[in-house]
C-alpha cells in the first residue's frame, strides 16, 4: 500500500509556499520588463462567467483522456497516481481548492500577467502566445506528452486572456484554479479507490 512519504500538513505548506513564491517572482520579472503583472486584473461579471464556462472544455478531456487506454498517457496517470493521489488523499477538500486557487493565481500572474505580455512587446502577440506556452510547458513536463498538453492548455489560457477582445486576467486564473481543482479532486479519488480495492484484496 502506497502511503505518503511526508505527513500531509508539509506537503500542503511546501506546495503553497512554492506557488505563493512565484507571486513574487512575477513581481521582480514584471520590474525588469516594466510590466505590471496585476494591471489586467478586473473582478467582472463577464470574466468570471467565462471562467467558468472556459473551464468544462478542459475538464471533459480530462476525463476523456482519463478513460484512454494509452502507453503514454497510462504513464501519466502513474506519475499523478504516485506523486500527487498519495498527498492529496489525506487532504480535506477546502485544503485542495486553496491549492488550486493559489497554483491558478500565482502561474497566471506571472505566465499570462508578464511572460506572456513581455514577450508580446518583444515579437508580437502570436509569439507571445506561442513561447509563454512553450515555456509553460516546459516547466510542467514530467513526460514529453505532458508537456504538449501542457503547452496546449497554456495556450488556451493565453487566448482566454483577451477573450471578448477586452484583456482580463481574473479569466484565466479562474478557468486555472477550477481546472486544477477539478484534477486534484479527480486524482484524489481515483488514488482512494486503488486503496479500498488493495484493502479489499488483502482481506
Amino acid at each position: 500500500m502506497n502511503e505518503p512519504s511526508s505527513p500531509p500538513e508539509n506537503f500542503f505548506k511546501t506546495a503553497f509556499y512554492f506557488e505563493s513564491a512565484l507571486i513574487l517572482v512575477a513581481i521582480i520579472l514584471g520590474w525588469i520588463a516594466n510590466i505590471n503583472p496585476f494591471e489586467f486584473m478586473r473582478v467582472t461579471e463577464s470574466a468570471i462567467v467565462n471562467g467558468i464556462i472556459g473551464t468544462l472544455p478542459l475538464c471533459l478531456i480530462f476525463l476523456a483522456l482519463n478513460h484512454i487506454q494509452s502507453e503514454s498517457l497510462l504513464r501519466i496517470r502513474e506519475l499523478l497516481h504516485d506523486t500527487l493521489g498519495a498527498n492529496l488523499v489525506k487532504l480535506h477538500w477546502t485544503d485542495l481548492f486553496v491549492l488550486a486557487a493559489i497554483a491558478g493565481l500565482s502561474e497566471e500572474i506571472l505566465f499570462r500577467g508578464v511572460i506572456q505580455p513581455w514577450l508580446e512587446n518583444s515579437w508580437g502577440i502570436l509569439a507571445g502566445l506561442l513561447i509563454s506556452s512553450v515555456i509553460f510547458g516546459l516547466v510542467h513536463a514530467v513526460t514529453f506528452l505532458y508537456f504538449v498538453m501542457a503547452a496546449s492548455i497554456s495556450c488556451y489560457l493565453g487566448l482566454y486572456l483577451d477573450y471578448d477582445s477586452t484583456r482580463n486576467l481574473v479569466t484565466p486564473i479562474i478557468i486555472h484554479s477550477l481546472y486544477d481543482f477539478f484534477a486534484f479532486m479527480v486524482i484524489m479519488k481515483a488514488y482512494r479507490t486503488s486503496l479500498n480495492n488493495s484493502d479489499t484484496t488483502e482481506q
